[in-house]
């Protein structure tokens, strides 16, 4: 015959009980379930509590039974210590007893009554060996786009992880993450970081990068999914011989090191388009830059347009030869550095460049050498009061 009478005080369910019409019977169910399993962690608490004075209890007995044996000290309290250690001992033992006995007349609930045995992953054979289609780069760019987009939180998360325990439960737990995209946006914004200076938060991501980065080559090696391979790399990451560790390790470092070559790149190209942004804003109506045609004026050219004085400007042009003058002045029109009107220039073009008639004056723009963004935008701003007095 079965007994069956270990099995009636089993707390399965309550969701059958009857209860008054005016109680929340879901809150019910919460609030019982809440107050059991407080129970159950303070029952769990003072175990600990029990293990951890037997343990303590026996390491100062077994050191003062040593003392006596070498006679070091005095062997009346060395006696009377052991004597008190040996009550303690007891006394841990009927506590522990008391626990033990209090455990099993406890009545089993959903969850108590079991627990996992083991854990298993089981992916389609199919989906595996199935090739997947070629998509262009158009394709794989939206792609990654539309997976950033739906699973950026998720990713940021991963990217944040540093043990290998919590990084495997992460992605069994979000299996979809390991892929090819993931490692594709940890790469990005290990960029955005090193662009930014966060090389600490650089190298945290750069980790992960590379443990994602491992797994694809594993489940490239073996022509399984990705998916299959989680558990194997952080097993083995982390029960592996030095000499694979080492390796990841160098991994790591060579990763990070071309994170610092590429965002320099960016940075350097980003200056480079800013420059040439504000070089075409600076451009005169011939097309060319008033700071390097100033640049290029000889010194007592420049200093006439540092001055501000026409009468030097004229004399100094004077000085040059007809064709020299008339280079430098066409450069300076061109430039948006002088806007004569239409007689002054006449009479430039037909003599010397510093021919101008009585009450005649030519308008010019006055820029200095391109230290900053700032005498740029002045010099643009020049260049609009000048055309605004023709």
């Amino acid at each position: 015959m079965v007994d069956y009478s270990r099995w009636k005080d089993i707390e399965i369910s309550d969701d059958e009980d009857d209860t008054h019409p005016n109680i929340d019977t879901p809150s019910l169910f919460r609030w019982r379930h809440q107050a059991r399993v407080e129970r159950m962690q303070e029952q769990e608490k003072k175990k600990e509590t029990i293990t951890i004075k037997k343990k303590t209890t026996e390491e100062k007995l077994h050191e003062a039974k040593e003392k006596l044996q070498r006679n070091e000290g005095n062997l009346d309290e060395l006696k009377k210590s052991i004597e008190e250690l040996e009550r303690e001992q007891e006394r841990v033992k009927q506590e522990e007893e008391e626990l033990r006995k209090k455990e099993k007349m406890q009545p089993w609930n959903v969850d108590t009554i079991s627990k996992p045995g083991f854990q298993k992953t089981v992916i389609n054979k199919s989906a595996i060996n199935r090739k997947p289609q070629e998509l262009s780069e158009e394709q794989k760019e939206l792609n990654l786009r539309e997976f950033i987009k739906k699973y950026e939180k998720q990713l940021k998360q991963y990217g944040m992880l540093r043990k290998y325990d919590d990084s495997k439960k992460f992605l069994l737990d979000n299996h979809h993450l390991a892929c090819e995209d993931t490692a594709n946006y940890l790469v990005i914004w290990c960029i955005e970081l090193e662009m930014q200076e966060k090389h600490e938060l650089v190298a945290h991501v750069a980790h992960q990068c590379i443990c994602m980065q491992y797994i694809l080559d594993i489940s490239k090696q073996l022509d399984v999914d990705p998916r299959a391979c989680v558990g194997s790399f952080f097993q083995r990451i982390q029960e592996t011989d030095n000499e694979y560790k080492k390796a990841f390790l160098d991994e790591i470092e060579a990763f990070k090191e071309r994170i610092r070559k590429r965002a320099q790149e960016k940075l350097q190209k980003l200056v480079e388009e800013q420059e040439e942004e504000e070089k075409k804003a600076r451009l005169g109506p011939g097309g060319l830059d008033p700071v390097e045609v100033f640049e290029s004026l000889p010194e007592e050219l420049q200093k006439c347009f540092e001055t501000r004085d026409i009468g030097m400007l004229q004399e100094a042009m004077a000085k040059l030869p007809p064709e020299e003058a008339r280079h430098h002045l066409q450069r300076c029109i061109d430039s948006g550095l002088w806007v004569p009107d239409a007689k002054s220039a006449a009479a430039a073009t037909s003599g010397s460049g510093a021919d101008t008639k009585d009450g005649e004056e030519p308008v010019y723009v006055h820029v200095k050498p391109k230290d900053s963004a700032e005498d740029s935008k002045d010099a643009e701003e020049k260049q609009d009061e000048g055309k605004s007095k023709e």
